[in-house]
């Protein structure tokens, strides 16, 4: 009787997470399938699921109006370059706060992350204001200080939570053998560390590559990412689903097959340490 109820948890569960996986999938599914619909079809009531006219039309329409490649190649740049500088920055700052607490890193911690809180609208005219005076406005180096800064507490508490699962001897040892400050977190703590800081790297890249509110307001035209290739087919003459379904398409097939490929990793960096 036990094992057959402890069989019927088992399917259950399964389903119920197929079921789940489904039902987050289903929005990414549907968009890639609008896609390869006409317009007519993509706005059809009662829906139209698979029994459609399958065309091309919309990727072809998408290519000859956009330079797709330079959308990619400036999202490639600005997620990539803010998750590598929070990364060279959020390293030290875990390492001090996981290997040389003081009273205060608890709230240190608590405030970085209560930052991630505030209304992005809020601070959005200082900094515009900012970027003019600087230069930096609708340019790849502004977008990934802001990028990087806005994704930093997150990095810094994933990283945290992943020291603290080393244990401190092995720091003290090296130190005890000469290790400099410097080598002990380069050639000593980060190479321990590795599933952590790679799962921290993966995860903010996406966060960086999505973001949408930052892109669409500081930049116009010459930094412009995927996000604003994507609210470029939303006009005044109204929104073409099947061909803004075609640019979101293009937009998420790259994160999609990163994510794809690097799920292992991902996953093992998310439990890292969680069984000791």
């Amino acid at each position: 009787m036990a094992r057959a109820a402890t069989s019927q948890r088992k399917v259950l569960n399964t389903a119920l997470a197929w079921a789940v996986g489904f039902l987050i999938f289903f929005p990414i599914l549907w968009t890639i399938l609008t896609s390869f619909k006409t317009e007519a079809q993509a706005i059809a009531s009662p829906p139209i699921f698979l029994n459609f006219d399958w065309t091309l039309e919309n990727y072809a329409v998408v290519q000859e109006r956009s330079n797709y490649m330079r959308f990619l190649w400036n999202s490639i740049i600005i997620a990539g370059g803010s998750t590598i500088l929070g990364t060279i920055i959020a390293i030290p700052a875990a390492w001090s706060m996981a290997f040389v607490p003081s009273k205060r890193t608890k709230d240190i911690l608590l405030w970085m992350l209560s930052t991630k809180m505030l209304p992005a609208v809020g601070v959005l005219y200082p900094i515009y204001l900012l970027f003019i005076k600087m230069g930096l406005l609708d340019s790849r180096a502004g977008l990934v200080i802001v990028l990087m800064l806005i994704n930093l507490p997150i990095i810094v508490w994933m990283l945290y939570t992943y020291f603290r699962e080393i244990p401190g001897e092995i720091l003290e040892a090296a130190r005890m053998d000469g290790a400099t400050l410097k080598d002990e977190i380069l050639y000593v703590l980060t190479p321990m560390a590795i599933p952590g800081i790679a799962s921290t790297l993966l995860l903010n890249f996406i966060l960086a590559w999505n973001e949408a509110f930052w892109t669409l307001n500081l930049t116009a035209a010459n930094a412009a990412p995927l996000t604003a290739f994507i609210a470029s087919y939303s006009s005044p003459e109204g929104l073409f689903y099947a061909k803004l379904s075609a640019a979101s398409t293009m937009a998420i097939a790259p994160i999609l097959i990163l994510g794809w490929f690097s799920q292992k990793q991902l996953v093992r960096g998310l439990t890292f340490g969680a069984v000791k």
